[in-house]
């Protein structure tokens, strides 16, 4: 867990991210941070069942409400700790290939359980953050991107 290579080979390998607890408010981290990713060419899925659409995407209730076609790269999780379980559980059933817990957002049995899967995770740690300290530029999307 909070592998730094393992963070650095996520961020640079990552088309898609979604960001559960995303926020239609500009004022709010998740927000922000979705719109950083966006402007660093991810490919970002809100996930918040109260909300239609954010950012002008279409914004799904669940992890699972995503077409099963779509490939989650990184899950970053913007909901309280206690909250994590079951997104985690929805993340292994969708084979994510990286787990995201925001700075204060905390459960190492949930972390245990991806992990198990096969799910590298970074917990307690901000994206953007990390993102900024390893270096990472903005991806360059192919002609089909």
């Amino acid at each position: 867990m909070n592998d730094p290579g393992a963070i650095r080979r996520a961020l640079e390998s990552a088309e898609t991210v979604a960001v559960v607890g995303c926020s239609p408010d500009p004022g709010r981290p998740s927000n922000a941070i979705a719109s950083y990713l966006l402007a660093h060419g991810y490919t970002v899925i809100p996930v918040n069942p109260e909300h239609g659409e954010i950012l002008g995407r279409r914004c799904y209730g669940s992890l699972s409400e995503i077409p099963p076609e779509t490939r989650l790269d990184i899950v970053n999780v913007f909901r309280r700790s206690e909250c994590v379980a079951s997104v985690a559980e929805e993340a292994i059933s969708r084979k994510a290939g990286f787990f995201f817990m925001q700075q204060g957002v905390v459960d190492a049995e949930a972390a245990a359980r991806l992990e198990k899967a096969g799910i590298p995770v970074a917990m307690d740690r901000c994206i953007l953050v990390e993102h900024e300290r390893l270096g990472i530029g903005p991806r360059v999307r192919n002609s089909k991107g």
